[in-house]
C-alpha cells in the first residue's frame, strides 16, 4: 500500500509539472503555471518522504529549515534587477544536489554497480559538476565581479577537448569498471574544471543562450539521479526541464541567427576594431527638455528595453512615462527582442513587476514593420539587438542576427550610461545616425526628467 501511495504522488506530481510547464509557456498563465509547478512539488516531496526506510527525518528537517532560509531571503531581498543572477545560483544549487547525490551513490554501491547504473550516475555527475561551476562563473561575471567580456587564452578550446575527451574516455572506462575510485575521483575534478573553462570565454552578452543551456544540463543531471536511484519523478521532471531548456536555447540561437557552437567556441565578444563598420560621424547629445517635448507631440512611441534597464531599474520610471505619454493621447509599444538582457524573458519579468500590461509587449518580427512609421523610438540601455550592423556589415560577429530595426524609426533617442561599447566590445553606428540623438546619464534619472519635460510640455 504505501508503495502505491509513494507512486501515485509522484504521478500527480509529473502531470502537474507538465501543466505547470504548459502554463509558463504564456505570460497570461504563468502565475497558474507557477502554482501548478509548486504544488507538484509538493506532492513529489510528499511522495519522497513515505520513503520511510530511506529516509532521515533529521537530516530531511535540517535540510528544509537550511533551504527555506536561503530561499526566503534569496526570494525577498534579491531585487528583480538580480534575476539572472538568482538564476545561475539556483542552477548551481540544483546540479551540486545532483552532484552530490551521485557521488553518494558511487561510494555506498561502487563495488555493486552494474553498467546501467553506473553510466547513470557517471553522466549525473558529469552533468552536475560542470552546471555547478559554470553557474557559478555565469553568476561571477552578471554580478560584476570579473569582467562580462570573454576571458580567454591561446589554444583554449583545443584544450577545452582535451578535457572533454578526457572526461568522456575517464566515463566510458567506468562504465564497465566501477570499482576503479581514483579514476571516478578525477573525472569528478575534471568536470568541475570543464565547468569553469566552458563558460569563462563566453561573453555576457550571450549570458541568455547560456542560462538556459546550463538549466538544460541541471534538468539533464536530475533525469540521471532518477535512473541512478530508481525515482520516476525525478526522471520525468528532470527530461521535461532538460529538453525543455536544450529547446528553449536552440530557439534563442535562432533569434540570433548563430549555431550553438559559436555560442558557446565563438568567444563572442573579443572584437577587433577592424570589424566596425558604418561609426562616421558624432554622436549628437539631446537635452531632457528637447526629449521631452518630441516625446509629448509623437502619434506613436516605441520604447527598446534592454540590459541598462535592469542595472539601472527603471522599469517603474519607464512605465510611469508610458502613462503620462498615453495622458496625452500618444500611442505607446514596448519592443522586445528575444534575447535582450542576460536571461531568457529578462525584459519581460522586469516589465512585467512594473504592470505594463502584456498586450503593450510586440516580439521583434511584428513591431519591426511599425518602426518605419514610428515618431521616436526610446532605446533604453540596449546596443546589439538594435545594432544596424547585423543586418549591414557582413564582416561583423553579430551579422545576419536579427534586429529591432529602430533605426528605421523617424527619430530615435538613446538612453546610455556614457559613450563607451557596453558588454559586448561591439561599436553601434545606429549612434552615428542622422535621427539618432543620445541622452547621456543613468536610465532611470534620465527617465525621471523625461517625465517632467513631457508633463511640462
Amino acid at each position: 500500500m504505501q508503495q502505491y501511495l509513494i507512486e501515485f504522488s509522484y504521478l500527480v506530481a509529473s502531470i502537474l509539472f507538465i501543466f505547470g510547464l504548459k502554463g509558463m509557456s504564456h505570460p497570461e498563465s504563468a502565475r497558474r503555471g507557477m502554482h501548478l509547478a509548486e504544488l507538484g512539488m509538493l506532492m513529489a516531496i510528499i511522495g519522497t518522504l513515505m520513503h520511510k526506510e530511506i529516509v532521515s527525518y533529521e537530516w530531511i528537517i535540517a535540510g528544509l529549515l537550511v533551504g527555506s532560509t536561503i530561499g526566503t531571503i534569496m526570494g525577498m531581498w534579491v531585487p528583480m534587477t538580480a534575476m539572472p543572477q538568482r538564476t545561475a545560483l539556483s542552477h548551481a544549487f540544483g546540479a551540486f544536489a545532483a552532484s552530490l547525490v551521485g557521488i553518494s551513490e558511487y561510494s555506498r554501491h561502487y563495488a555493486s554497480l552494474d553498467h546501467f547504473h553506473m553510466g547513470a550516475i557517471g553522466l549525473e555527475v558529469f552533468l552536475g559538476s560542470l552546471t555547478t561551476t559554470g553557474s557559478i562563473v555565469a553568476f561571477i561575471k552578471l554580478q560584476g565581479l570579473v569582467r562580462g567580456t570573454p576571458i580567454t587564452f591561446k589554444g583554449q578550446n583545443i584544450f577545452n577537448m582535451l578535457l572533454i575527451g578526457a572526461v568522456v574516455t575517464s566515463f566510458i572506462v567506468l562504465t564497465f569498471s566501477p570499482s576503479l575510485t581514483w579514476l571516478f575521483i578525477i573525472m569528478v575534478v575534471l568536470s568541475f574544471a570543464f565547468g569553469v573553462l566552458l563558460v569563462l570565454p563566453i561573453g555576457s552578452a550571450d549570458m541568455p543562450v547560456v542560462m538556459s543551456l546550463l538549466n538544460s544540463y541541471a534538468g539533464l543531471a536530475s533525469a540521471a539521479t532518477g535512473f541512478a536511484i530508481s525515482n520516476n519523478v525525478l526522471i520525468i521532471a528532470g527530461t521535461l526541464d532538460g529538453f525543455s531548456g536544450l529547446i528553449l536555447s536552440i530557439l534563442m540561437c535562432k533569434a540570433m541567427n548563430r549555431p550553438m557552437s559559436n555560442v558557446l567556441f565563438g568567444a563572442f565578444g573579443s572584437v577587433a576594431e577592424s570589424t566596425d563598420a558604418g561609426t562616421e560621424g558624432v554622436m549628437r547629445e539631446i537635452s531632457s527638455e528637447d526629449a521631452g517635448v518630441q516625446l509629448a507631440y509623437a502619434r506613436q512611441v516605441v520604447f527598446v528595453p534592454g540590459y541598462g534597464l535592469a542595472t539601472a531599474q527603471a522599469q517603474h520610471a519607464v512605465r510611469e512615462l508610458a502613462n503620462a505619454l498615453e495622458e496625452r493621447g500618444v500611442t505607446v509599444k514596448y519592443a522586445i527582442h528575444p534575447v535582450a538582457g542576460r536571461m531568457p524573458g529578462h525584459m519581460n519579468v522586469l516589465l512585467a513587476e512594473a504592470n505594463v500590461p502584456y498586450s503593450q509587449l510586440y516580439e521583434l518580427e511584428i513591431i519591426n514593420p511599425e518602426l518605419p512609421s514610428t515618431d521616436v523610438a526610446v532605446v533604453i540601455g540596449a546596443n546589439d539587438v538594435v545594432n544596424p550592423d547585423a543586418r549591414d556589415n557582413p564582416n561583423s560577429p553579430i551579422a545576419g542576427m536579427p534586429i529591432l530595426e529602430v533605426d528605421h524609426a523617424k527619430s530615435v533617442i538613446v538612453l546610455k550610461r556614457g559613450k563607451g561599447r557596453g558588454f559586448s566590445g561591439l561599436e553601434n553606428p545606429l549612434f552615428f545616425k542622422p535621427n539618432t540623438n543620445m541622452l547621456y546619464g543613468d536610465a532611470k534619472e534620465s527617465l525621471m526628467r523625461l517625465i517632467e519635460s513631457v508633463r511640462q510640455a
